[in-house]
């Protein structure tokens, strides 16, 4: 058994996305953690692994093809088993897909994985604001690819105007509907809302990494950009009404993460919860003893009404802390990775 699974992002997006792009902000703003690259390039050249090459803890690239075509996942499992490995200290695994690879085929490829050591964390689809309707009209396929995704990143909004990104947003709203949607230029985005550290100890002088982000200009502040809501309920909470909430979450909420306690029900009874966009993993464990039992939570997004948030999770609250809902917990274990 292995205490924590390293998950797998999948980032997808047509040709000039600006996956790549974005790939390079997430290694360039990782704050300390280590990320281990797959890059599926299309072609003979791995243009875009020599564009992320040398920003990389442990990158492996699947040149010369598309990632979709293998016909079983042994090809992709025999990378990811190299970057999974304990000595390698991967906090997350990204893999850049081809501008030509289907979303389908690589989510059927990360879920017939058998290695154990890693989760699929959901898959991001990058959009072109710009280039959009364009992209649409050549590929059609484009629309059942959106409703693949957990979480759409619309890039290069920098070049669209006010009007045509309302218009987008409520096409995308229609393709997709209830999946969030997060604006960005650059790819600039947060890297917490895919992944965190872990915990390091610092001993003697600094490391690389530390020196690395102090030389960082650190132009952006994300923090800036997105709310934050921490929620913290001493009773045990209703499964039924916290996945209500998870499968109908306020829009603009891009990212949950922390553990839940729906009461007795067995020896590993503590939930900890990973949400990237409409994607949910959960993965049960034993309550440690120097540990309070209670369910614990920080919630990220932009333009979300915190107040409502939290009086929603508020209303999640069992009535009875002393009787677990058996039927309303096979809601949650549908989600649980063991």
């Amino acid at each position: 058994m292995v205490d924590r699974r390293i998950p797998v992002i999948l980032v997808a997006g047509f040709l000039g996305a600006g996956k790549t792009t974005l790939l390079n902000h997430l290694l360039a703003n990782r704050q300390g953690a280590r990320i281990g690259v797959v890059v599926n390039d299309f072609g003979s050249i791995a243009v875009d692994a020599m564009a992320v090459s040398g920003q990389v803890d442990t990158m492996m690239s699947f040149g010369n093809g598309c990632l979709c075509c293998a016909v079983d996942a042994s090809g992709l499992d025999a990378m990811l088993a190299k970057l999974s490995e304990a000595e390698a200290g991967i906090d997350v695994i990204v893999i850049e897909a081809s501008g030509l690879a289907e979303p389908r085929d690589l989510i059927r490829l990360m879920i017939a994985s058998e290695n154990p050591a890693i989760a699929y964390g959901g898959l991001v689809e990058l959009v072109d604001a710009a280039e959009f309707e364009q992209t649409r009209r050549r590929h059609p396929e484009l629309d059942e690819h959106l409703g693949f995704a957990d979480l759409i990143v619309l890039n290069k909004t920098d070049r669209a105007g006010e009007d045509a990104l309302a218009k987008l947003r409520g096409t995308i709203d229609e393709i997709a509907p209830g999946t969030p949607v997060l604006a960005t230029s650059h790819g600039r985005i947060d890297p917490t809302l895919f992944f965190d550290a872990r915990p390091r100890e610092r001993v003697g002088q600094l490391s690389f990494d530390d020196l690395r982000e102090e030389e960082h200009d650190h132009e952006h502040h994300f923090h800036t950009a997105y709310d934050s809501v921490a929620f913290t309920a001493e009773r045990p909470l209703d499964p039924r009404r916290l996945m209500d909430f998870l499968e109908q979450r306020p829009g603009g909420l891009y990212r949950i993460k922390g553990f839940l306690d729906f009461g007795s029900n067995g020896p590993r009874s503590r939930f900890g919860l990973h949400t990237v966009g409409s994607f949910i993993q959960v993965e049960r464990s034993a309550w440690p003893s120097a540990a309070p039992r209670r369910s614990e939570l920080v919630l990220i997004g932009s333009g979300i009404d915190t107040e409502a948030v939290t009086a929603r999770l508020e209303a999640c609250v069992a009535d009875d802390p002393g009787v677990v809902d058996e039927r309303g917990m096979l809601r949650v274990l549908r989600f649980v990775q063991d």
